[in-house]
């Protein structure tokens, strides 16, 4: 009788074989012993971002590219840096951040980027949540010439694509209004987006109906984009947390492209405990071929502000003028002031909203605190919060005041997620928020070192070559010879975050080398002010017009 065929240990002797291959020869392209490269860290531990296994050996760079990985490089190095005791890896990639306003940013200082170069990361994606431009040759041209310190991956977003055509409003687009997006949707992936991102929870996003998203949507999918959601729905708003997850497989199914979660989780304590449930309807998705996969940070905390927390969302129908008509009504503030209360509990009430608006009074108060000095209900708090916040953004002020953690999550319901192998890292870092500054350390520290939810390798992978396979960035994610030289060198014993809800903007320590594309970004633990980072674009799709010459 023969033997059963078992596919699991098959795919496991073929790692090992491709690990083997890799420690008992150089792997070099275009390389030999007579060259001379810029570069050879020699002698780390060398995760490749695959799922082989880790060897002590060397990798060589020339110009921007690695030319050689192996157990023993013999080519000659202007440069060699000694790697032992390190762990060497690709260039972390980090697939959801909000680093749009350091990259944009009038001063070169903050254009490079430094909370994510300190962390390792070589790769931001920006546009997410449903932001990204549609204009997104123009705004790649703007970050190159001004020079930024990551690479940059851009998306079109639905959000500016809808405020475009139909401004703030909660309606449904007419038939010419609708062609109009979705012209906007394919031109900013005929110019290079990766995809298309929405934010469903945020207005006026959250207006949009499934089918109104599925038809923009498919603009992208038909240029090879991939469909990467805020879904609408992570907790109990609206259609809840496993109606949201529903939506969104539908989304990617009938638009025809893969879906990606962004910073999955079951948010509040109504959904606590879901893990389970959400991964079971990927994995059904997954089996019926849909190409599901998410991304999620090591946080108890999300971030977000007063507004999307706890408005309801026909309050801020029309933008912040039509939000502070409202509240000036008495009937329609007593509605809101109702519809607050609901929302207040499933967040897990005033004290567990942090409110981190860097420069406010309130920084580092639980929403409860300040309601407590204020002697006011902690909805009227969060009211007059807002109040100021939405006039001072329409008076072109600064603004940023709503900023809020808001400690919603469950452990349990974390490190399972995290376990999933369609799982990758994520930061969703902004500003006031220590994910910005220590998502990846603190998944380390706390996730592989301390409570062993994953190891070393997973988190590698799930920082580095599984995020370019999702997203098919061109030779990144990995170290393999012909590849972009994106690698960092860290310590593994003190590779660790600094930040914390306090304290959100201290640099992460134990990264000793970043390069970019070739270039050092970091060396020996402090920034070199080098702008090494590219606005990665996809190529052109063979559906797009000829641009005009």
């Amino acid at each position: 009788m023969p033997r059963s065929f078992n596919a699991t240990s098959v795919r496991r002797s073929l790692v090992l074989l491709s690990s083997l291959a890799a420690i008992l020869g150089t792997v070099g392209a275009g390389a030999s012993p007579g060259d001379t490269v810029d570069v050879i860290i020699r002698g780390g531990t060398i995760h490749d971002g695959g799922e082989g296994i880790a060897f002590v050996g060397d990798v060589a760079i020339r110009d921007d590219r690695i030319v050689a990985v192996g157990p023993s490089v013999r080519q000659r190095a202007k440069r060699v840096i000694d790697a032992t005791g390190m762990i060497v890896a690709p260039g972390f990639i980090d697939p959801h951040t909000h680093a749009d306003a350091l990259l944009r940013s009038p001063e070169q200082q903050a254009r490079l980027n430094a909370p994510w170069l300190y962390q390792g990361v070589s790769t931001v994606m920006i546009g997410v949540d449903g932001g990204g431009t549609p204009d997104v040759a123009a705004d790649a041209a703007r970050l190159t010439q001004s020079g930024i310190g990551t690479n940059v991956v851009p998306f079109v977003g639905f959000g500016p694509v809808r405020q475009r055509v139909l401004g703030q409003d909660a309606r449904a687009p007419t038939d010419a209004e609708l062609g109009e997006m979705k012209a906007l949707v394919a031109k900013g992936m005929c110019e290079g987006a990766i995809g298309f991102s929405a934010g469903l929870f945020y207005a006026p996003q959250s207006f949009a109906t499934t089918a109104e998203v599925i038809a923009v949507a498919r603009e992208a999918a038909d240029r090879g984009g991939i469909y990467d959601t805020h879904q609408r729905d992570e907790s109990s708003y609206s259609i809840g947390l496993l109606g949201s997850v529903r939506e969104a497989i539908e989304i990617g199914s009938q638009a025809g492209m893969p879906v990606h979660f962004a910073h999955l989780k079951a948010l509040g304590i109504d959904v606590h405990g879901r893990a389970a449930a959400v991964i079971s309807e990927i994995e059904r998705a997954r089996a019926e071929g849909v190409e599901v996969t998410a991304d999620q940070y090591p946080w108890l905390a999300s971030g977000t502000n007063l507004d999307a927390a706890l408005l309801p969302r026909w309050a801020v129908d029309g933008g912040g003028a039509a939000l502070l008509a409202r509240l000036d009504d008495p009937a329609m503030l007593a509605r809101i002031r109702n519809e607050m209360q609901e929302n207040l509990r499933r967040r897990g009430g005033a004290k567990a909203l942090l409110l981190i608006g860097q420069g406010f009074p309130w920084v580092g108060k639980t929403l409860e605190e300040v309601a407590d000095e204020w002697k006011l209900d902690s909805r009227d708090a969060a009211l007059r919060i807002i109040r100021q916040s939405v006039n001072e953004k329409l008076r072109g002020e600064r603004g940023g005041g709503t900023a809020i953690a808001s400690f919603n999550m469950a452990q349990a319901d974390v490190d399972l997620f995290m376990q999933q192998p369609w799982m990758v890292t994520s930061s969703d870092g902004s500003a006031g928020h220590p994910r910005m500054f220590a998502s990846f350390p603190e998944k380390y520290v706390r996730y592989v070192r301390e409570r062993q939810v994953i190891n070393l390798a997973t988190f590698i992978r799930q920082s580095t070559g599984r995020t370019a396979d999702i997203y098919k960035l061109d030779r990144r994610g990995y170290l393999r010879p012909g590849y972009h030289a994106d690698v960092v060198i860290f310590d593994p014993a003190g590779y660790a975050p600094r930040a914390d809800y306090l304290r959100p903007r201290e640099l992460t320590v134990g990264v000793r080398h970043l390069f970019v594309n070739g270039q050092a970004a970091i060396e020996n633990g402090q920034a070199t002010g080098v702008a090494a980072g590219r606005a990665l674009l996809r190529p052109r799709p063979a559906n797009c017009p000829v641009p005009a010459s």
